[in-house]
């Protein structure tokens, strides 16, 4: 079995835990990779995490970001997330808990018994192009946040129009992303159990409410009146556009699948305060 790990780059209790558990993995005739950042710092050698979808799991160590980064390369392999970060919905394990844990998988995969969750994941598409997808959320925006920097926007749901306004952009959030940037542009809760895209645009002028739709519906967000506009891939610029320009965003595979035990949603949104 091979064990990829990504832990947290600059954080030296990050770093300790991934020599602890590379020692552990190894005793327990596991390989292991390391992702270059955590190589670096272990003073080993390392591989991009681009090649950690060749592993049989991989371990995440750090806050949301550090596991939505080892995602990125993970692509459906599974992911244990252990939790260094104040919030940690996407990491559900303590670092006190995180051998136990991460051994205990090694077993179960061996055993046959390896059980994962599968969570959706979207992308953005336009004409002759496919953007990165996403695990938390699609924006697409004008050039810039604030006064002057946005754009006109149509917000279209499987082809029915439903809204149509001046806004800084939309958003569409997973239910993962729901407790993310569109928490903070006041969009809804998703329980992870519920299946459902969310549509929020950013501080519209005229707009609708944020809106939960049915998970293989297709929103096309229209943008006009801005020199630029640009979509961004879970905080990450995946293309600049040229209004008018028209993006389609939809459920995309493959789903991130989610090894371990699951975090207690209630309790972590506690944290939120």
């Amino acid at each position: 079995m091979n064990v990829g790990i990504v832990a947290q780059r600059g954080n030296r209790r990050a770093a300790r835990l991934a020599s602890d558990l590379r020692s552990r993995l190894r005793e327990a005739d596991a390989s292991v990779s390391l992702d270059e950042a955590t190589a670096e710092a272990l003073d080993a050698e390392g591989s991009p995490v681009s090649r950690f979808a060749e592993c049989d799991l991989v371990v995440s160590i750090g806050g949301d970001g550090t596991f939505l980064f080892a995602a990125r390369g993970a692509q459906d392999t599974p992911i244990l997330g252990v939790n260094l970060g104040e919030v940690g919905f996407l990491n559900a394990v303590s670092p006190e808990d995180a051998i136990g844990a991460v051994l205990a998988e090694v077993e179960a995969f061996r055993a046959g018994d390896f059980e994962v969750r599968e969570v959706p994941r979207i992308a953005a598409r336009g004409d002759g192009w496919w953007g990165e997808p996403a695990a938390n959320e699609i924006v697409v925006q004008g050039p810039r946040r604030g006064r002057g920097g946005g754009a006109r926007v149509e917000v279209r749901v499987d082809g029915s129009l439903y809204s149509e306004s001046d806004a800084d952009g939309v958003l569409v959030a997973t239910p993962t992303g729901s407790t993310a940037y569109n928490l903070s542009e006041y969009g809804p809760l998703v329980h992870p159990q519920i299946e459902g895209l969310v549509v929020n645009e950013m501080c519209a002028d005229d707009g609708m409410p944020p809106i939960v739709v049915p998970p293989d519906s297709e929103v096309t967000v229209a943008v006009t009146g801005a020199e630029r506009a640009v979509v961004v891939s879970d905080g990450r610029i995946s293309r600049e556009l040229a209004p008018p320009a028209e993006v389609r965003i939809a459920t995309s595979g493959p789903p991130m699948r989610l090894a371990g035990p699951q975090s207690d949603f209630f309790q972590a949104l506690e944290k939120l305060d």
